[in-house]
């Protein structure tokens, strides 16, 4: 039996591959929207994909599903209360699918959505009983699926489902359990996920806080209390998976000279520049969004463009174009039209515009001493954290806008006035910064390390 994990740093995604090497075949869990991977390792193992199983729809990213079937003619599974509209077969508590020797058994598990399934996996040449749970986003290392991302109305009918699947069907498998969860760390799918990438029952049974014995009214309270931002799109990324994310295809490189991307600005087109911020630093085209081709663009650009907006991109390197391509598709972004393989200085020298500066990095102390000055200098400063963050402290006079609704209250901030941006560590508050630099507004500083370096610093927090 072969057990394989994919990971997506950034959004902390997990997928896998279930193989029986006898049968030469294997099942596809949870996949990314970027198959080539799946479809290389199953053809150096010598398998043949024939099942594609999703353990429900998910909030935070597009699925590979229907790519993946497109290239393999696999079948694709689901839970039977997912409002699935696209071709699927149908689970529901107890099927089992046989891939080989190998038995994936359905265990219906609702908490952080109504259809969460765990699939159960047992090796039929060892025994019939399962030594591996394919959990998704019902139990995490050292957390569980947050059940807020169908919606808030419906987060405490599904934190009581939570508490029932805990009790009533995970804890009562044996500590030996190896699971494999849907997310890692790094992903907002959870409060507070784990690095560790696999773990056991056993092992969560005695420390995940989740699985702690409480009323069923206490564990609800503490399931909906505390929760992070909803990621980026979760109405629009759900709705996509629902219907069947629409197959990609071959990402192929398309290169724009100026005359070529000049129509595509005219009719509402952004520039997504994606080299380091030093080279954005000392030259770039007004108006652009600078967010680098790194691990976490998948999770700012929600914050930062409307996923309907076509994307004309500007690169370090025309190699990174497919890389960039697929963090965008993971979250919804399917417009990119091509990127400018002109350089900045063919721009400038057919006389269109380019400018200089950004968004300022200061540390704690520079925050703290432009608050001092109390001239026109001084910053409105921009929690973009949680409410539950704020409360916990946050600096004296600060506007509290969560970064979720930032696009949306943006109206409340002058863009003439400076701002200084601040979350917890200097993440939130650079996706936030750019947002704002983006509409224009004159003085924006990033606060580096976020309340984080400001307690470092010994400096105060309010908690009026």
């Amino acid at each position: 039996m072969i057990v394989q994990q994919f990971f997506v740093e950034g959004l902390g995604c997990a997928s896998y591959l279930v193989g029986c090497e006898g049968a030469g075949m294997a099942a596809v869990i949870d996949p990314d929207r970027e198959v080539q991977k799946y479809l290389d390792t199953a053809t150096a193992k010598g398998l043949k994909i024939t099942h594609i199983i999703e353990t429900h729809m998910h909030a935070d990213h597009v699925s590979g599903n229907t790519e993946l079937a497109d290239r393999t003619g696999a079948e694709i599974y689901v839970h039977a209360a997912s409002e699935a509209t696209f071709a699927h077969k149908a689970l529901a508590e107890g099927d089992a699918l046989e891939i080989g020797n190998i038995r994936l058994t359905v265990l219906h598990t609702p908490g952080h959505t109504p259809e969460s399934i765990t699939l159960l996996i047992s090796d039929l040449t060892r025994g019939q009983d399962p030594w591996v749970a394919l959990t998704g986003d019902t139990l995490f290392v050292g957390d569980v699926g947050r059940p807020d991302l169908v919606g808030m109305e419906a987060a405490r009918d599904l934190a009581g489902d939570m508490y029932e699947t805990i009790n009533a069907k995970l804890l009562k498998q044996p500590d030996g359990l190896l699971i494999y969860p849907g997310h890692g760390a790094g992903s907002l799918c959870g409060k507070s996920i784990g690095a560790m990438r696999s773990t056991t029952l056993g092992y969560e049974r005695s420390t995940n806080p989740a699985l702690a014995q409480r009323a069923k009214d206490d564990f609800i309270q503490w399931d909906v209390e505390n929760l992070p931002e909803q990621p980026a799109n979760v109405r629009r990324i759900k709705g996509m998976n629902r219907r069947g994310p629409v197959v990609l295809g071959e990402i192929k490189p398309k290169a724009l000279t100026v005359h070529d991307s000049l129509p595509y600005f005219q009719r509402g087109a952004a520039l997504l520049d994606t080299r380091s911020k030093e080279a954005y630093v000392a030259k770039h085209v007004p108006g652009s969004v600078h967010l680098p081709a790194d691990e976490q663009l998948s999770n700012r650009i929600g914050f930062i463009l409307p996923p309907e907006v076509p994307v004309v991109l500007l690169l370090s390197d025309p190699a990174e174009y497919s890389s960039v391509v697929y963090s965008l598709a993971r979250v919804g972004y399917e417009h990119v039209v091509g990127y400018l393989a002109a350089s900045l200085e063919e721009w400038e020298a057919m006389g269109l515009p380019v400018t200089s500066g950004d968004i300022r990095d200061i540390e704690a102390r520079e925050l703290k001493a432009l608050l001092d000055t109390g001239n026109g200098d001084r910053p409105v400063v921009v929690d973009v954290r949680e409410a539950w963050e704020f409360r916990s402290g946050h600096v004296e006079d600060s506007v509290h806008i969560p970064l979720g609704e930032l696009a949306q209250r943006v109206s409340e901030l002058d863009p003439e006035r400076p701002v200084a941006v601040i979350c917890a560590s200097g993440s939130r508050s650079q996706s936030a910064a750019a947002f704002l630099g983006q509409r224009s507004f004159k003085t924006v500083y990033n606060i580096v390390g976020g309340t984080s370096s400001w307690m470092r610093a010994g400096l105060p927090l309010s908690r009026n």
